[in-house]
């Protein structure tokens, strides 16, 4: 079997209080695919919709953007995105990578405006679109590490 084929996926998510950015791997893991957004507010449903998801795409690791201020100062948000990652890690038996998603919303707005979406488009799938932002910067840096030294 070719070593490129079926890696494990990874799931990146772009939290939210009302929606969560979700973008998937693809088969051979060098691309992020969004998805459609998962609901926010419950966050016992939404650790159940990951680990049904989890479980149907065969992933072994999630990635949570962690909101960082623009001077790298971890605040209330990043601290309940860490508490987050403990759980989603609890009840996936997965390993959770928080990683900085500063900027990613503001190009995954640019990307969609200059891809041609209307306003209302961008606000349906800027989510997803931040969280396969994120994922995919990962999946780029896991092919070529030296690039990012």
């Amino acid at each position: 079997m070719n070593e490129q084929q079926d890696k494990p996926r990874v799931i990146a998510l772009d939290l939210g209080k009302a929606r969560v950015g979700v973008a998937v791997s693809d088969d051979l893991g060098l691309l992020a695919h969004p998805r459609s957004p998962l609901p926010g507010g419950n966050q016992k449903q939404l650790l159940e919709a990951l680990l049904k998801l989890a479980q149907a795409e065969q992933a072994d690791r999630f990635l949570v953007g962690l909101p960082m201020s623009m001077s790298g100062e971890h605040g209330v948000a990043a601290q309940r995105a860490a508490r987050f990652c403990q759980r989603l890690a609890e009840t996936t038996g997965l390993e959770v990578e928080a990683i900085d998603e500063r900027l990613t919303s503001v190009q995954a707005e640019r990307r969609l405006a200059e891809a041609g979406a209307s306003r209302g488009d961008i606000h349906a799938r800027i989510d997803g679109e931040a969280a396969a932002i994120l994922l995919q910067q990962w999946l780029d840096q896991q092919r070529d590490p030296a690039e990012n030294d």
